[in-house]
């Protein structure tokens, strides 16, 4: 009985350890402005990474809700747009990244039940495009891998992006 206890205990601090982090990551991974142009050299490295590591993914990037860039690589399902689609509303309703709220649900923080899960999607791989003193404007999303790589996937992505080092933030 101990032994579940333990594991249950450290399990909580891994997540509280998590949602620390992602909240470091949307507070530092601000960008000082986004455009099409933004999005279209963004979008273009996210395919590079993924080409490079063989990753079947969907890639959409959102101003608002306007589409700016969209990719669906080789291997991806027709679930993908999907998902991204319902990753996507959880960030639109939350301005929060979507791994985050998933986390804040499994630890009971919070409660999605008047949400239809047909709609909306707590997993990893959505992320929001923050503007100091704005706020969220868009999101990031990626499909196609488990949800904490979808999410690191763009977390490490737009650190790149925007020249910032983020190894002390990383989810282990």
């Amino acid at each position: 009985m101990a032994r579940k206890a333990f594991k249950v205990f450290t399990a909580k601090m891994d997540i509280d350890e998590d949602l620390r982090r992602i909240a470091l990551q949307e507070e530092r991974l601000q960008f000082d402005h986004f455009d099409s142009a933004t999005a279209w050299d963004l979008g273009k490295r996210l395919k590079e990474i993924a080409e490079a590591r063989h990753f079947a993914i969907v890639i959409d990037i959102q101003l608002l809700e306007l589409p700016l860039f969209y990719l669906a690589l080789p291997g991806t399902t027709p679930d993908n747009p999907d998902w991204v689609r319902r990753k996507r509303n959880i960030v639109r309703r939350f301005f929060r990244s979507s791994y985050a709220i998933g986390l804040m649900v499994k630890q009971q923080k919070i409660n999605l039940e008047a949400l239809d899960p047909h709609d909306y999607a707590p997993h990893g791989g959505s992320f929001p495009i923050l503007l100091p003193g704005t706020g969220c404007i868009g999101t990031i999303t990626v499909s196609g891998l488990p949800q904490r790589e979808d999410h690191c996937l763009v977390v490490e992505t737009v650190a790149n992006f925007l020249g910032r080092d983020i190894a002390d933030i990383a989810l282990a």
